[in-house]
């Protein structure tokens, strides 16, 4: 059965958040907070846990939509090729925010994401999340929870998610109630700025 741990954004236990970390290292599967829905995460460089994500997704590791949560953006480019200032421009004023951006991948992403043209990066404006990731060293690749109905509707209530999913991952964090609306995602792997989905981010960094 997974841990439950309380954590509070404004000010983050730092011994929780060392056994968050230490559970994502050992390839353990984390829900934790964002600024928008709650998400599930691993450590970018588990392929075990990457593949253990992608199951409970029902689908194959090559073929996921799985997000990079990065704590800032001087990881950039060590999975996204170079990217002109306009966009660059873009990505500074959204983030931290509730967005993901779809960006052309390089030939340094992780083996098992090799093959991907594309990758989407996320910076929650939310402290725990980017504490995660700043403890851990790398990025957290993540998807979203969300129950399983016709409806997408997303958990908000971490006991509920706790209670459905502590027999599929490692921990859960209790960062207060989620959000029950996506992040907006951006795509700019063509260059031009095209709205895949409109979610809790303005438009207006556009």
């Amino acid at each position: 059965m997974a841990l439950f741990i309380k954590l509070y954004e404004d000010n983050p236990n730092p011994k929780e958040i060392e056994k968050a970390v230490k559970v994502l290292r050992n390839g353990g599967l984390v829900i934790y907070p964002t600024d928008t829905v709650y998400g599930l995460g691993c450590d970018i460089t588990n392929v075990k846990a990457l593949e253990r994500i992608a199951r409970i997704k029902g689908v194959k590791l090559e073929k996921a939509h799985f997000s990079f949560v990065c704590n800032d953006l001087s990881h950039l480019s060590d999975f996204v090729q170079q990217i002109d200032t306009p966009t660059f421009k873009v990505l500074k004023r959204a983030l931290p925010g509730p967005y993901t951006f779809i960006l052309p991948g390089n030939n340094t992403l992780p083996k098992v994401f090799k093959k991907k043209k594309t990758v989407g990066i996320r910076v929650p404006d939310n402290t725990i999340a980017r504490t995660l990731v700043e403890q851990l060293g790398n990025p957290i690749v993540s998807t979203s929870i969300h129950d399983e109905d016709d409806v997408i509707e997303y958990t908000t209530d971490p006991e509920l998610i706790f209670e459905k999913w502590q027999n599929h991952v490692d921990l859960v964090i209790d960062g207060g109630y989620g959000d029950n609306t996506a992040s907006t995602v951006i795509d700019f792997s063509s260059g031009e700025a095209e709205i895949i989905r409109e979610g809790k981010g303005s438009l207006d960094v556009l």
